[in-house]
Formats: C-alpha cells, sequence, structure tokens
C-alpha cells in the first residue's frame, strides 16, 4: 500500500494526542518528584534546561542558588536531558550525601553523565572495601618524601612557564593567563605524574586528546560522529591507553630497583610490587591508566582555576600581597638561585593561608554530582527519587559559617583565628568522606609555589573591565575575563638565560 499525505493526514490527530499524552506524563512525572521544593514549574520536553545550562552556566547555576536560599529545607529541583537533578545548598545535607556514598545510597558520578565518559571502572565510582584497597595503594604517592620530589618538579616548570609569559607580555596589552595556566599545569601534571614515560610526541598527542575531554565536558551528552561529547570520550580512551603504557614502562623500571622513584607513577607501581610480592594481587595496566586520568582532571582544571584566582584576589588585594612577598623573602631568595625547599615551603604558614583562603572564597569545582542508587530520605520532609542527580554545592559551602563570609581574609586559615577549625564542616571544596581528594597536600603545594614564585618573579596589574571578576564555568571557574594581566619582570634570578 502506497503512503499519501491523503492516508496518513487522518492519524495525525491520534499522533498529536500520543505526543500531547507523553509531554503531559513527563511534566507530571517531574512535578510528583518536585513536590514542594523550589525550582522551574514547567519544563520543556525532555531537554528540560539544558539549553539555559549550557548556553549560560554560571545564571543556571546562581537561579538554582536562590531557590535553594529562598526555603529553609536548602534545595532546588530542576530538569535535564530526562534526568530530574537537586541542588543542594545546605552543607548539613552536602555532608549527608558525602558521608552515604555506597550502593544503596548515593553513587559519587563526578559529571552528570561521567560514566560515558570516564567509564564504569573508575576510582570515582567504587564503593567499600575495594575504595578502601585501592586508596591504600595510592597513599604512597603523597609521602612527604614523594611530595618533596613533586615540589622540586612543580617549581621547574613554574619557573620557565613564567620565563615565556614574560616573553609574551607587552607594555600596553594585557595577557589572559587562563589558557597560559591551563597548559603550564598540563606539562606539570604529566611531568609529575609520568615523568620520562611520556616523549615529546606523546606529549603533544596527549595534549591534543585532552583539549578534546575539555570541550566534551561542557556539551550536551549526544553520543553521536562529529558531536564534541564522542569527540571526548574517544579521546579519553586513547589518554588511559597512553597513561597505561607508561605505567608498565614504570613498572619494568621499579622491577629492575636500578634507579629510585623520580614521578608519581615510580611511587605507585614500587607499592604495587611490593604488594604482589606480599600477596596475590592484580591491577591492570589500563586500569592504572584510568585511575592516572581521574588525577590529571583533578589536578588540571581545578589547579589552573585556583592559580587565576589567585592572581585575581592578590592584585585586588595589595596589602595581602605585600604580606606573602614579606614573608617568602624571608625564607627563600631569588638571587641565590636555589629552589625552594619542602622545609622553606612549610614555614610559608601566611602563604599558605592565602592558598587555603583562594580555595574556600572560589572553590574550583563548585559542585559534586551524585546520582541517588535508591529513594533516600535526605530530610524529614523529602525523600530524593531513585535516578536522580544530585548536586550538593561545595561553593554554597564556603560562605557558611566563616566570619564576614564575602571577605577575602585570609587570616582567618592562620592558627590565631583557626577558622578552617571552627567551620570545617563548611570547608568542602576537597570534599568529605570516603572520596575525599587524596591529593590536596599536593594541590595546597602547587598553589603555594605559584604563588610565592609568581609574586616574587613578576610585578602584575590586572587589566580590569566591566565583570572582569564575575564568574565563567569551563568547567570549572575562573574569572570571566580570563583574567587578563600587564606583567613585567621583579627580578630575573631564575630565569633561564633565554629570557
Amino acid at each position: 500500500m502506497e503512503l499519501t499525505w491523503s492516508s496518513i493526514t487522518p492519524f495525525f490527530p491520534h499522533i498529536i494526542s500520543i505526543v500531547a499524552l507523553l509531554l503531559f506524563l513527563e511534566q507530571f512525572s517531574y512535578l510528583k518528584k518536585k513536590r514542594f521544593l523550589p525550582g522551574p514549574a514547567l519544563v520543556l520536553p525532555f531537554l528540560g534546561n539544558a539549553i539555559s545550562l549550557v548556553a549560560d552556566p554560571t545564571n543556571f547555576w546562581n537561579r538554582q542558588s536562590a531557590y535553594a536560599k529562598s526555603t529553609s529545607t536548602g534545595i532546588s529541583a530542576n530538569y535535564i536531558i530526562g534526568r530530574y537533578i537537586l541542588y543542594v545548598y545546605s552543607s548539613d545535607l552536602s555532608h549527608k550525601i558525602f558521608a552515604n556514598v555506597r550502593p544503596d545510597a548515593f553513587h559519587l558520578v563526578g559529571h552528570p553523565f561521567g560514566k560515558k565518559l570516564f567509564g564504569e571502572h573508575n576510582l570515582i565510582y567504587m564503593f567499600g572495601q575495594d575504595h578502601k584497597d585501592l586508596r591504600r595503594q595510592i597513599a604512597p604517592n603523597f609521602t612527604p618524601k614523594a611530595l618533596s620530589i613533586y615540589t622540586d618538579i612543580q617549581q621547574r616548570i613554574i619557573i620557565q612557564h613564567l620565563a615565556r609569559w614574560l616573553r609574551q607580555s607587552q607594555p600596553d596589552k594585557s595577557l589572559p593567563l587562563r589558557i597560559l595556566c591551563r597548559d603550564m599545569n598540563l606539562e606539570t601534571s604529566q611531568t609529575v605524574f609520568v615523568g620520562p614515560y611520556l616523549d615529546e610526541s606523546a606529549r603533544e598527542r596527549f595534549n591534543v586528546d585532552y583539549n578534546f575531554f575539555n570541550v566534551g565536558l561542557m556539551k550536551l551528552p549526544i553520543d553521536l560522529p562529529g558531536f564534541a561529547f564522542r569527540n571526548a570520550r574517544l579521546a579519553v580512551g586513547r589518554l588511559i591507553e597512553t597513561l597505561g603504557t607508561c605505567a608498565a614502562a614504570s613498572e619494568r623500571r621499579m622491577e629492575a630497583k636500578e634507579e629510585e622513584p623520580s614521578c608519581l607513577i615510580d611511587f605507585w607501581m614500587q607499592e604495587n610490587l611490593r604488594l604482589a610480592a606480599e600477596k596475590e594481587y592484580e591491577c591492570s595496566h589500563r586500569e592504572i591508566g584510568g585511575h592516572l586520568f581521574d588525577f590529571l582532571f583533578a589536578a588540571q582544571d581545578a589547579s589552573t582555576s585556583s592559580l587565576l584566582w589567585a592572581v585575581a584576589l592578590l592584585d585586588s588585594h595589595p596589602q595581602v600581597l605585600a604580606r606573602v612577598r614579606e614573608e617568602v623573602s624571608r625564607h627563600w631568595s631569588p638571587e641565590s638561585g636555589a629552589e625552594i625547599s619542602g622545609d622553606q615551603l612549610r614555614e610559608m604558614k601566611f602563604t599558605e593561608a592565602v592558598a587555603r583562603e583562594v580555595v574556600r572564597i572560589r572553590a574550583p569545582a563548585t559542585m559534586v554530582p551524585h546520582i541517588a542508587g535508591v529513594d533516600f530520605p535526605l530530610t524529614e520532609n523529602y525523600t530524593v527519587p531513585k535516578g536522580t542527580i544530585v548536586f550538593p554545592s561545595v561553593f554554597d559551602s564556603s560562605f557558611q559559617g566563616f566570619t564576614e563570609p564575602e571577605k577575602f581574609d585570609p587570616d582567618r586559615f592562620m592558627e590565631h583565628r583557626q577558622e578552617d577549625r571552627v567551620y570545617k564542616k563548611n570547608f568542602l571544596a576537597f570534599g568529605s568522606g570516603a572520596h575525599q581528594c587524596v591529593g590536596q597536600r599536593y594541590a595546597i603545594n602547587h598553589l603555594m609555589l605559584f604563588i610565592a614564585i609568581f609574586t616574587s618573579l613578576i610585578d602584575f596589574k590586572r587589566d580590569r573591565s566591566d565583570g572582569c571578576d564575575e564568574i565563567a564555568y569551563v568547567p570549572t571557574i575562573v574569572p570571566k575575563d580570563d583574567c587578563r594581566v600587564f606583567l613585567l619582570p621583579r627580578c630575573s634570578g631564575l630565569f633561564p638565560p633565554s629570557y
């Protein structure tokens, strides 16, 4: 039978009725789950508010935060790509979620569609004993001995990149730091994590793939050829394979016992070989490559965010900047030609307080997505429906409890104030519970080193424009203007001769 327009036309009312019924059921399901929570009353079919999220994530999350703050519950609702979501403003409720990461409660996902990007077998998604065992295996990667080796690598790369920044700078033209910081952090992460096991061509391919990944994070999860999300997913697979190859090479080197560890993967493989000698133990190189990618993801974008905000906040607080420079000069002189030692870094208490205050007031990863594995009673009056994506806001927690929380005040982290202890539950930038960031000491060290070296070697001034300090999501938060600054050399003591 040949289909013609006239033969189809009689079915139009039925088709329209079915579509209308499906739209009604979807809207009804959203409202039923939302109940009394604040949030948009109407949402687009399937897409929900995904378009506004992708087009302007800053305003989208600001609205969700405002909704959540409008009631004593501290939660707001929305709908994205067929998924019901909750935004959690309350620190107490965020802690409750972090404390209940297990198969029969909440599952940490790291990204709303993270399993498609990162794969199923990932540190982020692990529970119970397997997760505890893996964290114990990772622990030797962050001992004082390991951190001191990383410190040498970090500052060497920081100085090399600062010299390049100065070569690019012009007296009458400001320099946007975001991509420069990102490139510096990518080289730092690669060198600290896998050191000599990535040759130059591998690094170039790595950087291209990581850029695919970064772009795909902020796009709609359309897993079809030609779409950014598909490119990101495929790039992650290649990155994990590369890192797995590095793990295999490191294991062979550590097994020979001819050299001491020189990067994070060496410490890891040394521990794996020790465990394998004591008991039956097996972890594939590709699995380790996947875990290394987790570290890279955590270290890369979060660190870039913190470095940019450190520059922006120090520029707008000259008294804090002067105190940092004075403290650093008491412990380290660039003219000496020496690098900052681990002992010297530990003595820089105010610089550490500045680093922690930067992370508090501008938490890089503002939210930590989880999925409810079951219907979970989050409050006396509200049960989170199974399958809901829940976004505890560590950013909002940072502005609860602390004295004058909107003020950039590093002294709150000094011994005489100890607000980090008094309001510990509100400082959630590194998470809480079983999945608390295992590399937070490394992250703080990196930020401290950058602050100490940057402020000692460079005179800088923001190129201020309207809204330059507003928050932009990329996907971590950065200044809206990409932190444009004018740079001048303050001291050339540690710059390479080529400068």
